[in-house]
């Protein structure tokens, strides 16, 4: 029969995961003293490049390597991950004379990278390394060398590879900022980039993509009775009717509004819906930004707003239910 571990020592825990943090901040902060001209020249060897930035590294380096290729491609720099192990069984021919190498080994002496760099260097490939070995293999072969040492492991062995590879991740995505600033690179070209995301959604959706158009838009003529302006508001399920003369909007009624109307105790029958419509409706130009019509109607609090053309007429309508259909918001 197995004995139950030993009850854990809060206390003990506690203090483990706080020198942990201590020690992975400090490898981190160590990196700002250390970063000088040959940064700068990283960056500017990665915006020389025609290709795509080749990023290595092997075991845990290499899983650091692949978030970093991530990191590059999702903000402007094209870019991959190939496994050194791979490459020197095939993979190596997917790195072309017009790529950059930018390889991770905190020792500097991996096996792996040892057998390819030379091949890479004969192709005249430009390699930038990521090392914690100033005076190794790879320091040796590096075209630029970014020093991503560290004193100790935050492992109480000191050989788990913890800060190091906390280090390596924070000089990738220093040089991913670095190079996203240096492109100009801003919000949209993001969110073309994340399409799927939440940014995306916010940066990419224009409201002619989520509004209603054609026989949906309800619409009433001024002399229109309020009874035929209610019958179009139920037809279309929009909570509001625009009110029309030609193909120009000059007023809208909402729910909201008929709410008010009735317990104003005013007769019904003899209103039109140029008596009960609020004029020169708020509108939204088609080509607008969805994101833009979420914050109009947060800031004006309301639920719907009619979209018009560059000539002022109405093409359409849309409501908050559209825009959270959409996951605009």
């Amino acid at each position: 029969m197995s004995s139950k571990p030993p009850a854990l020592d809060v206390e003990d825990v506690l203090a483990r995961a706080r020198e942990t943090f201590d020690i992975e901040a400090a490898a981190v902060l160590g990196l700002k003293t250390r970063i000088g001209q040959s940064f700068a020249d990283a960056v500017n060897k990665v915006l020389d490049v025609r290709g795509r930035v080749v990023v290595m590294g092997m075991g845990k380096s290499g899983h650091v390597g692949r978030k970093i290729a991530a990191t590059l491609a999702s903000t402007g720099t094209p870019a991959m991950f190939v496994h050194p192990a791979e490459a020197s069984h095939g993979d190596l021919g997917m790195i072309k004379a017009v790529d950059l190498v930018l390889a991770i080994s905190n020792s500097g002496e991996s096996d792996e990278l040892a057998a390819i760099l030379p091949v890479v260097k004969r192709q005249g490939v430009p390699l930038i390394a990521i090392t914690g070995g100033k005076d190794s293999m790879l320091a040796r072969h590096a075209d630029i060398v970014l020093d991503s040492g560290v004193e100790k492991e935050a492992c109480p062995l000191n050989l788990a590879p913890t800060a190091s590879t906390t280090a390596q991740m924070a000089m990738g995505d220093a040089l991913a900022v670095a190079l996203l600033d240096a492109r100009g690179f801003g919000a949209e070209d993001f969110a073309r980039s994340h399409p799927g995301g939440a940014l995306g959604r916010k940066l990419l959706t224009h409201v002619s993509d989520v509004m209603r158009s054609g026989d949906s838009v309800p619409r009433v003529v001024p002399e229109a009775s309020l009874s035929e302006l209610m019958r179009e508001m139920s037809r279309k399920g929009l909570g509001a009717t625009a009110i029309t003369e030609g193909e120009r909007p000059v007023g809208i009624f909402t729910d909201g509004d008929l709410r008010r109307l009735v317990e104003s105790g005013a007769d019904l029958r003899a209103l039109t819906a140029a008596d009960v419509m609020h004029r020169n409706p708020r509108t939204l130009r088609v080509e607008a930004l969805a994101a833009e019509a979420a914050e109009l109607m947060e800031q004006h609090r309301i639920t719907s707003v009619l979209v018009v053309d560059a000539g002022g007429e109405l093409v359409g309508a849309l409501s908050i239910n559209d825009l959270m259909r959409a996951k605009v918001i």
